[in-house]
């Protein structure tokens, strides 16, 4: 069956080849410009495409090749012009226009990586890493594998916080009449659940932060700071009043409002840290022991075709560049059940907001 897949796959493939024809990676900063002089040269990528086959690709300089082992048992050695070739090919096709649904073949890069022995766009992977490479790290002179996210600028602006059940904040609504609820939650417009806290608002109103629908996402952030849900909670306040929908605002938004009498930039460093830890390993649904999947850090595919990564000795880029490059977005209300009015047995009227982060 032939290979397609959207053009954030076949990125993957992309970095895959042009690291091991370009033997090196260079680092970005804090807007996605190549820094010249910091760079990590690369020995070798690893590949397991089943279990128990591990593929190492290694960069033979001396005489120009990769060199292809399975399981320490060298099978075949392929010029690393051709790596480069195919490289450049495959970045004309994935900026070709694609299908309505974004899936593409590439037959020739097809053919090409099954003779190196790859058949699948993604290998299997048990953490966030898209892709591992022992590396040389030119500060300590230390060889040491490091898998690395992939983000490519190439297709749509992917997520970078997925939505679910897991990311509702729930939030009390006080000063409301209750007769009210059925005409809010009848609003349909597009921009529906905005419209409803508008409304809410102009209707007398208020809503305060009172707990996280789930336990291990909450816990997750907490790991962060004890005070992080009612960070982001008050960013989502922000986002569904209209205030701001980048990252950048929102923050702003919340550091004007200062809800829990801190120094301001508390906010800015705690929201980078969130980013950071959801880019390299954190998910909603999955109890966080805080550290970093991802452990060599990010790697993003350009428009240019160029791979840059984030690494240790750059990170405050990197949390600089997740901070200015992601936004806010609002799901499916009825898929993940958030937006309306409900009142509980008590008589306290409450709503469910969601979380959803996305590259700009």
């Amino acid at each position: 069956m032939a290979l397609t897949g959207n053009k954030g796959e076949w990125s993957e493939i992309y970095v895959f080849l042009r690291l091991l024809a370009d033997g090196k990676i260079f680092a970005a900063d804090d807007r996605i410009n190549r820094i010249d002089d910091m760079f990590f040269p690369i020995i070798k990528i690893i590949r397991e495409e089943n279990s128990g086959m591990q593929y190492e690709y290694i960069i033979d300089r001396e005489n120009l090749n990769i060199e292809i082992y399975l399981n320490d048992e060298n099978i075949l050695q392929v010029p690393i012009d051709a790596f480069k070739a195919e490289a450049d090919h495959l970045l004309m096709e994935i900026n070709k226009p694609c299908k309505s649904d974004g899936s593409f073949g590439a037959d020739r890069t097809e053919n090409f990586i099954h003779n190196i022995m790859i058949n699948k766009l993604k290998a299997p992977s048990s953490d966030k890493s898209d892709i591992n490479i022992k590396i040389h790290d030119v500060n300590t002179g230390y060889e040491k594998m490091a898998g690395f996210s992939i983000k490519s600028d190439l297709g749509m602006p992917p997520t970078l916080l997925n939505p679910g059940k897991t990311t509702n904040f729930i939030f009390n609504v006080t000063g409301l009449d209750p007769k009210y609820i059925n005409e809010i939650n009848s609003i349909d417009t597009r921009s529906k659940i905005k419209d409803r806290i508008k409304k809410i608002k102009a209707k007398g109103g208020e809503l305060s932060f009172a707990f996280m629908e789930n336990d291990t996402f909450c816990n997750n952030l907490i790991m962060i700071d004890s005070q992080m849900p009612v960070v982001i909670a008050c960013m989502l306040f922000g986002y569904y009043s209209d205030n701001a929908t980048d990252c950048v605002g929102l923050v702003n938004f919340v550091r004007n409002i200062n809800p829990l009498s801190f120094n301001p930039d508390f906010y800015v460093h705690k929201v980078k840290d969130l980013l950071c830890a959801v880019a390299l390993g954190m998910t909603p649904a999955t109890r966080w022991d805080g550290r970093d999947e991802a452990s060599g850090g990010y790697i993003i595919v350009k428009t240019n075709g160029d791979v840059l990564a984030y690494h240790i000795y750059n990170r405050d880029a990197f949390r600089n560049y997740l901070l200015n490059s992601t936004r806010f977005e609002s799901p499916s209300s009825t898929r993940y059940n958030y937006g309306k009015l409900y009142m509980q047995h008590d008589g306290n009227i409450q709503i469910k907001l969601n979380l959803q982060i996305r590259f700009k």
